[in-house]
């Protein structure tokens, strides 16, 4: 039987093995990586990026540009005559020592807010995707189970009517089997249906990775060659979800002096060059220009410092999460390797006990009925198998991800 092969392959892999890069059952590396860089969502993040760099370049230039003002105007005098007369200041405002730096520090600590969110958008993605590929091979491999079941039972309603015919089995013998094969063709077809609809979700999703006509078998749980303590505390260190929150929180608070900063305005500084009574008078000279900072500047440098504080009480929230995290996947993967391992011995006793039992029917030691009980219990042992093992390999493939050990771009880990 392919379910017992199956199953005493699971207790070879009891005990921890070094594995690739990913798992067999998942998508080529290269192909996800791939798909995740040309998902919509993150490539808005790279757009994001690039406009984060034009702001560093703007914040570098400043916002002062040269302006020339200039006017016109024709005089009259009495008993003179008319005059033309005209005037031009070019004037441009200069940044006070200090404000410089700080806009290039904050245009800096720009682009790395919107690197880092960028990856952790990714990040997101790269969950979602081994979330629904995973959903697909389970309710493929319950599929492949319950029909497994079907052919067996289809076995034993045939047998049953040939005994029948010899008149050795009752119409009830008969109208038991049958139940129970219905039962179970009712099973294959519900988990038919849940693989069809994991399936239209994966593609409608990710319609750039190429599906084959029928998934991978869903391997066992495999532990990693890192301990699971040292991954979960990758989790943590190679958080783009926490590096985003602390350069955001460094970029208000360096925003916040330099709008402190600006209370005191920039000067402009200009030339200003005239001509009168048509020439008869011209002059040249400077001109300089100096706003004094009022109520709303101060206000703006209170804004300014309220959304710092702000920032550095959200980075300590992220800070909290990222760990919670971390301390559920490390959690998670232990506990469901443990569940894996619980329901694959007690679907191994089932599956014997279910083929003694049937050997024992057969030669008449055994009803029908306990027959059919027996197999019913080996067969729902085999799902809840399945089940955890599919658990586990999720809980395993999240701590992965989010320790970015897997799917991660060059330079990412």
């Amino acid at each position: 039987m392919k379910t017992i092969s199956l199953l005493l392959a699971t207790f070879i892999c009891l005990t921890p093995v070094a594995v690739l890069a990913q798992r067999a059952d998942l998508p080529p590396e290269a192909q996800v990586v791939a798909i995740l860089d040309n998902y919509p969502t993150v490539l808005a993040g790279g757009a994001r990026i690039t406009a984060a760099k034009a702001q560093d370049d703007m914040l570098r230039r400043g916002s002062h540009e040269v302006t020339i003002q200039g006017s016109y105007i024709r005089r009259t005098v009495d008993h003179e005559g008319g005059y033309d007369e005209f005037d031009t200041t070019i004037g441009r405002a200069f940044r006070l020592p200090g404000k410089a730096s700080l806009d290039r520090k904050a245009g800096a600590l720009g682009i790395e807010v919107a690197q880092n969110r960028a990856e952790d958008v990714r990040h997101q993605i790269a969950l979602t995707l081994a979330g629904y590929w995973y959903d697909w091979l389970t309710a493929d491999t319950l599929y492949r189970n319950d029909m497994e079941t079907v052919t067996l039972l289809e076995t034993s309603v045939q047998a049953v009517r040939r005994r029948r015919q010899l008149r050795d089995a009752a119409d009830l013998d008969i109208d038991q089997a049958s139940a129970a094969l219905a039962q179970a063709k009712g099973q294959a077809a519900t988990s038919l249906a849940n693989r069809e609809q994991a399936r239209a979700l994966l593609a409608a999703t990710f319609p750039d990775l190429p599906l084959p006509a029928q998934p991978p078998i869903l391997g066992v749980p495999e532990l990693p060659q890192k301990p699971l303590a040292a991954m979960r505390d990758l989790v943590i260190e190679r958080s783009h979800e926490i590096r985003a929150a602390d350069r955001e929180a460094q970029r208000l608070g360096v925003v916040s002096q330099r709008v402190y900063a600006d209370r005191i305005a920039d000067p402009t500084v200009g030339v200003r060059m005239f001509s009168e009574r048509s020439g008869m008078e011209r002059g040249a000279g400077l001109v300089v220009s100096m706003p004094f900072g009022g109520g709303y500047r101060r206000a703006a440098a209170d804004q300014a410092s309220a959304e710092a504080n702000a920032a550095r009480s959200e980075l300590i929230n992220v800070q909290r999460m990222v760990e919670a995290t971390a301390d559920t996947d490390l959690s998670n993967a232990r506990a469901r390797m443990d569940v894996w391992r619980n329901m694959a011995d007690a679907a191994a006793s089932a599956l014997a006990a279910a083929a003694r039992t049937q050997r024992g029917q057969m030669l008449g030691a055994i009803d029908l009925s306990d027959m059919l009980y027996a197999r019913r219990q080996a067969h729902d042992a085999q799902r809840a198998e399945i089940e955890a093992r599919a658990e586990a390999v999720r809980a395993l493939t999240k701590l992965q991800i989010d320790s970015h050990s897997i799917w991660v771009t060059p330079g990412d880990s």
